[in-house]
């Protein structure tokens, strides 16, 4: 495989931090357990190597009674040798592989649970699951390299659920799989060797030629399978990638179901989703044609594997230099070796698609580490600081979208504890991304913002996030609902006219599609009473309400929360009477905008 030395330390990257973890010794006992068990399956095969030599020179000569031994009991061999019974032997061999696959298994759960819970800190810490999302990262941090493929990985969800399974379960099998055909090797050739005895070819003398013939059958067979299926790892990369674009559309689909009807875009979607099928159906096809191919190879050279041994031996056993069972023992051996040097063969497949899930967990985990890289070198967008006296500052403060286009330039502002503002200004102007700067998510930009510690601080987008779980769940979040006072949430639910649910709040539902919009942002409401935060920062999120009850529900926060600041972005004119100050985020074209302070009284 080409860049084999880089594969190889990616691989070790992901490894190595689990097995020099808390669980460090818990996973070298497993591992040290399950390489002993198959190291045990390999010597259990020499035996039976020896038993077939035992066994067929029995058949050879009729000899009943060696016959029943081998296969029932024990024989003592002409050598002086015991040489265990059939049933014995399989005993044992049954025993040891039931748990050398039961350790495995065993070991790649701890290890898929370890690198599960790594992935996911990595990943949501300083936020770098958000910076992921937006792509890119030349626009921040004065030009990192690479761009869109440091940060714009597709589908992490996919990578953190199936990439990690996959990775752990092929790692471990190929590994031991590969280990275990090195002591076979091993084990195997220096019989090989002593049964081959030597071949003369135009005068010259090749001893153990079998050993040699088996080599050379295995490179010949690895270098076109490889030349055959190399194509395999691209090919196998994207299918991860389409299945999970599929996927991705699917749950789209079922998380906006009313949408698409209201609109009638069943069209549209199933065209959609014809399409992003498509992507798979047309790289399946271009895997199983490639698969045909290495198919072919890999299963020709398999079976002509069978009968080459006897083929190369014959000569020996019809000049009666050995007997049947030395012929079989020496069909046996050549098999093992020539099945181990074969390895890389009868594993290309396995070998492809490790190397591209390899690829994916590597770029993933790179994305996280740029991310979290530029948060903690300050290149993550404009700093945030807190402020002593519990104002909000902006100070020079510039924002960008992720292309670099200007959205706000030199803005300085003070915004004084009470003093309740609106934010208005065209769509498009760039006030939610003010919004998002403010809470310190928006990576893009420069400049310095200062606030309030964030637990005194709460911001609620126009899109309120409904998580899964319980309806009680639903409105504590963050929050645990058991740290909650009593009737708390129940309180907060009548406050902002949803008495109604209070019945439910129990059920576990799917409540992203249970509830309308307009009743997902009185539950952002209900958790802003909850809370009680000093800085209350809206973008639109009573947008979706009726007026009155936009008013209505500005009304309660009013007289339920007297010591919280508002900040508001909205656009009906009624909600700046909720609010002491005006600020206008005024954006000419694709230029970039200005924020001024304008009269309330203009509206």
């Amino acid at each position: 495989m080409n860049n084999l030395g880089e594969f190889l330390r990616d691989v070790w990257r992901l490894s190595r931090p689990y097995f020099r973890s808390e669980e460090k010794w818990t996973a070298w006992v497993l591992l040290a357990s399950i390489i002993g068990l198959n190291l045990a399956m390999v010597g259990m095969n020499v035996v039976l190597n020896f038993w077939n030599q035992q066994f067929y020179n029995a058949l050879q000569k009729h000899d009943f009674t060696a016959f029943m031994q081998l296969l029932f009991t024990w024989r003592r061999t002409p050598s002086g040798n015991i040489m265990p019974g059939f049933t014995e032997v399989v005993a044992v061999y049954i025993l040891v592989f039931v748990y050398a696959t039961y350790l495995n298994q065993w070991l790649q759960i701890r290890w898929r649970r370890w690198l599960t819970g790594r992935f996911l800190d990595e990943w949501l810490a300083d936020r770098a699951y958000y910076r992921i999302s937006l792509g890119g990262s030349d626009q921040a941090g004065g030009g990192q390299a690479g761009g869109d493929q440091a940060l714009g990985t597709d589908n992490p969800d996919q990578r953190i659920s199936d990439d990690l399974r996959d990775f752990v379960g092929v790692t471990l099998s190929l590994g031991v799989d590969f280990l275990s055909n090195l002591v076979s090797i091993a084990s195997f050739v220096g019989i090989l060797w002593a049964l081959s005895g030597d071949l003369t070819l135009w005068g010259v003398t090749i001893p153990g030629y079998m050993v040699w013939v088996a080599l050379v059958y295995a490179v010949v067979g690895t270098w076109l399978t490889h030349l055959v299926g190399r194509p395999l790892v691209g090919l196998r990369f994207r299918q991860q990638r389409v299945e999970a674009d599929f996927r991705y559309a699917l749950v789209r689909v079922r998380e906006n179901v009313e949408g698409i009807a209201l609109y009638g875009g069943e069209a549209e979607e199933k065209g959609n989703l014809r399409d992003r099928f498509h992507n798979v159906i047309t790289n399946w096809w271009a895997i199983m044609l490639r698969t045909k191919r290495l198919n072919a190879l890999v299963s020709g050279y398999g079976q002509i594997a069978i009968i080459f041994p006897f083929v190369v031996a014959a000569p020996r056993y019809f000049t009666n230099q050995i007997q049947l069972g030395g012929l079989m023992q020496t069909a046996g051996a050549f098999g093992q070796v020539q099945g181990s040097l074969s390895w890389f063969v009868n594993a290309y497949a396995s070998l492809a698609q490790w190397r591209a899930i390899v690829e994916r967990l590597t770029t993933f985990h790179r994305a996280i580490v740029v991310a979290r890289g530029l948060a903690a070198q300050g290149a993550a967008g404009p700093a945030v600081t807190t402020s002593a006296d519990g104002t909000v500052t902006l100070a020079n403060l510039t924002l960008a979208l992720p292309r670099g286009e200007k959205l706000l330039t030199g803005a300085q502002l003070s915004l004084a504890p009470g003093m309740a503002t609106v934010i208005t200004g065209r769509s498009g102007s760039g006030k939610s991304t003010l919004f998002r700067a403010i809470a310190g998510i928006w990576p893009f930009g420069s400049g310095h913002i200062i606030r309030p510690p964030a637990e005194r601080c709460l911001f609620l987008p126009q899109r309120a996030y409904i998580p899964l779980g319980t309806l009680r769940h639903v409105i504590a979040y963050p929050r645990d609902p058991a740290h909650l006072a009593p009737g708390e949430i129940e309180t907060a639910l009548r406050d902002v006219g949803l008495a109604g649910l209070i019945e439910h709040l129990n059920q576990d539902r799917n409540w992203a599609q249970t509830l309308s919009g307009g009743e997902q942002q009185r539950i952002a409401v209900a958790r802003a009473l909850i809370v009680k935060p000093d800085w209350l920062f809206l973008d639109e999120a009573t947008a979706s309400l009726d007026p009155e009850a936009e008013q209505a529900l500005y009304q309660v926060l009013k007289t339920r929360l007297p010591g919280t600041t508002l900040v508001s972005i909205a656009h009906r004119p009624a909600v700046a009477r909720f609010h002491d100050q005006r600020l206008v985020l005024d954006r000419p074209g694709d230029g970039a905008g200005v924020l001024r302070a304008e009269a309330l009284a203009a509206e």
